[in-house]
C-alpha cells in the first residue's frame, strides 16, 4: 500500500472509533505503519533503532510474537508446514528476538502477541517466559498482557483486578514473578464475573 492508502484506512478506523493494527514483519513497513498513525505493530521482526525510536515518539504499541517461531521450528515439518516457510522461520527468528530486546531496552510500548492459531490454543502461555528470556521483567510480561493491552484497546474496564473493573480474572498455582513459566498452567479462569475453571 502507498503512505496515503495507509493513512486513509488509518483515519478511517479512528474516525469510527476503533484501534487498528497493522501486521508488518519488514523494517519499511512497520516505519510505514508508524508514520501513518497505526496504533500497534504486529510481529515487528526487523524493526531497527530509528523504528524504535519512532514508535516510542507515536505512542505505537508493539506486537511481538516470539514463541511460535520456536513451535514453527519444532514441530511445523510434523504438522506439514512447507519447507520455504520453516526456512523463512530461521532467518527471522533471531532478527525477531533482537528486535523484541531493543525495544524493551529502549522502553517502547508492548503489548502480549501470540500469532494464536500458528500453535495449538493452550499454548500461548508459553509467550510469557520467552519474553522474559528476550529481555522482559516478569510483571512488564504480565502487565503486557493485562493493562498495557488494554490501554492499547481503550478498554478502561480492563486490565486490572479493581472496583468497577470487569471481573476478568485468571489464577495460576504460585508466584509468576517468581516463576513467569506458572503462567503455562492456569488453574482458574473467570469472565465477566463467571467462573469456567476452577
Amino acid at each position: 500500500l502507498s503512505d496515503e492508502e495507509i493513512k486513509a484506512a488509518v483515519d478511517e478506523a479512528h474516525m469510527q472509533g476503533m484501534v487498528i493494527a497493522a501486521h508488518a514483519h519488514g523494517t519499511g513497513g512497520i516505519k510505514a505503519s508508524i508514520k501513518a498513525g497505526i496504533d500497534s505493530i504486529e510481529h515487528c521482526s526487523f524493526m531497527d533503532a530509528e523504528a524504535i525510536n519512532m514508535a516510542i515518539d507515536a505512542g505505537t504499541y508493539l506486537s511481538c510474537d516470539i514463541y511460535n517461531t520456536e513451535y514453527t521450528l519444532a514441530f511445523g515439518a510434523a504438522n506439514g508446514v512447507p519447507e520455504a516457510n520453516i526456512n523463512k522461520e530461521k532467518q527471522v527468528s533471531k532478527a525477531q528476538r533482537d528486535s523484541f530486546r531493543q525495544a524493551v531496552k529502549a522502553g517502547a510500548k508492548m503489548v502480549f502477541g501470540s500469532d494464536a492459531a500458528i500453535y495449538p490454543h493452550g499454548d500461548n502461555g508459553k509467550q510469557f517466559s520467552r519474553m522474559v528470556t528476550f529481555g522482559m521483567t516478569p510483571a512488564q510480561a504480565l502487565q503486557a498482557a493485562t493493562i498495557n493491552s488494554a490501554a492499547l484497546l481503550k478498554q478502561s474496564n480492563l486490565g486490572q483486578i479493581k472496583e468497577g473493573f470487569l471481573a476478568d480474572i485468571i489464577a495460576v498455582d504460585g508466584d509468576p514473578i517468581e516463576n513467569i513459566s506458572l503462567m503455562e498452567n492456569v488453574s482458574f479462569v473467570m469472565k465477566d464475573g463467571i467462573v469456567y475453571k476452577k
